[in-house]
């Protein structure tokens, strides 16, 4: 199913977009030196990890350079 979008700052564009997948990456990392110590999967995460509950899309707009949400754009 396509979606339409428009963005909410420019309100002109209606055609050029950057859409970014987000892809989230559990890990552990060394307080004093900030390398990565062990990564996670997100089903097996730790008690101490919460499992990342952001977006899956975010929009850029192509005319002012506007990042969002997906849905700010859809909504507007």
């Amino acid at each position: 199913m396509s979606k339409t979008y428009v963005c909410p700052r420019c309100q002109t564009n209606r055609s050029r977009f950057h859409i970014m997948e987000q892809v989230p990456k559990a890990v552990k990392m060394d307080p004093q030196n900030g390398e990565v110590v062990q990564e996670f999967e997100q089903e097996q995460l730790d008690p101490f990890h919460i499992p990342y509950n952001g977006p899956n899309y975010r929009i850029q707009c192509g005319a002012c350079g506007l990042n969002e949400d997906e849905r700010l754009f859809m909504r507007f």
